[in-house]
């Protein structure tokens, strides 16, 4: 914009560098109603509590200003005179666009012969002003007598969803300033509600990129718990126990705090590829875990004391953990310093991946143990339910 700078007589200018997949404004939201007033005047504010977020820029409205246009309205005295809009409206037409009066046939080629103004009378309002009209008696009049001639500003477009007439207002956001998720819903809390208690008739929804992730949101949200009911069975099975994968299960939060310090660390806001990143992370930071147990219960089986399982589990798989999260981490490590367009797009996945791994880690080599011993004293002492462990 800086190299473009003003160009004259333009009134709105926009620019797309699209960095995401699916490409248009970050922040989509749509007001629809049949009072075209209303809208208007609910599409104008909506705009407005928009510029007063930081971060958010290239605020636009589909309803915008309109173009420039002439308007013609009728004066008290013209149905007296027996003159309608629409007469208005014809003869200004006839006397601009033209009335095709005759065809004549030239070889192959037929010619309209349209009656119409000079060309260099059509291209004033002053000749508008001064034309002169013919009531329904055949009297010629001047058009000022019974019409009033202004300029004024038109849509350009009138959009409609589900048969509604519907506004859009679209943003971008700075991702170093504010997260559009955030601004949306900070905007359907605290904003929209006091909007459309002063708009009645306007109804307010998401469009465009907003819509796709609300929805995407959604799905990602029944997939997450659909895939830890998953996981919860497959370790249920083979290890024969309610509770132990639930023991394995814990760390999982805690990969996700680790997640959300990655990002914190390296500045870049929760997105939705971070959401996708969180998803796999769950199926991955359990592996630590297993293993942990698994080898406490082969102790067990072999007639070790519980805190000897215990010990000896920590001292024979600690390198194995260690070394298997170091090598998931450095193998993405490289992949967070890239600075190529393309690589955004992974960046914030590989940010969850990897700290939420080094967290969970850390976490497993001291929460599981904790967890496992608390439950085989509950158990021992007969305060709680769970049959008898795996080992046992």
């Amino acid at each position: 914009m800086e190299k473009v700078g003003n160009l004259p007589n333009v009134r709105k200018q926009r620019y797309y560098a699209g960095t995401n997949a699916g490409g248009g404004a970050k922040i989509n939201l749509t007001l629809s109603g049949s009072d075209p007033e209303q809208l208007t005047l609910a599409g104008a504010a909506l705009a407005d509590k928009l510029g007063e977020y930081n971060g958010v820029f290239d605020i636009y409205n589909s309803q915008g200003a309109g173009s420039r246009e002439i308007l013609i309205g009728l004066k008290s005295n013209a149905n007296q005179l027996g003159i309608s809009l629409g007469d208005i409206a014809r003869q200004v037409r006839q006397a601009f666009y033209g009335e095709e009066v005759q065809r004549l046939q030239r070889g192959a080629n037929t010619l309209k012969v349209m009656v119409r103004y000079p060309i260099e009378e059509r291209s004033s309002i002053a000749t508008l002003e001064n034309m002169h009209i013919r009531t329904a008696s055949g009297q010629v009049i001047a058009i000022g007598e019974v019409a009033d001639i202004r300029l004024g500003l038109g849509l350009t477009a009138i959009s409609r969803i589900d048969r509604e007439r519907t506004v859009t207002i679209t943003a971008d956001v700075d991702a170093s300033q504010a997260q559009s998720g955030a601004v949306i819903a900070d905007l359907t809390t605290a904003f929209i509600p006091e909007l459309l208690a002063r708009y009645s008739g306007v109804k307010f929804g998401l469009g465009g990129a907003s819509q796709e992730e609300q929805t995407l949101m959604k799905c990602m949200v029944l997939g997450f718990v659909a895939s830890l009911f998953l996981i919860y069975g497959l370790l249920a099975v083979p290890l024969k126990s309610y509770v132990q994968p639930l023991v394995i299960m814990t760390v999982i939060p805690f990969g996700f705090i680790g997640a959300v310090v990655g990002h914190i660390i390296f500045g870049v806001s929760i997105s939705m590829l971070s959401i996708f990143g969180l998803v796999a992370l769950a199926g991955v930071v359990v592996n630590d875990s297993l293993i942990l147990v698994e080898f406490v219960n082969r102790g067990r089986a072999d007639n070790l004391s519980i805190d000897d399982s215990l010990l000896g589990a920590g001292r024979q798989r600690f390198r194995a953990i260690l070394l298997t999260t170091m090598t998931t981490f450095d193998g993405l490590l490289p992949m967070l310093f890239e600075t190529s367009t393309q690589a955004q797009f992974v960046i914030p996945m590989a940010l969850s991946l990897s700290f939420g791994i080094v967290f969970a880690t850390t976490i497993t080599l001291i929460l599981i143990p904790c967890l496992y011993r608390v439950i085989y004293d509950l158990r021992d002492s007969k305060r709680f339910s769970e049959p008898a462990l795996a080992a046992d």
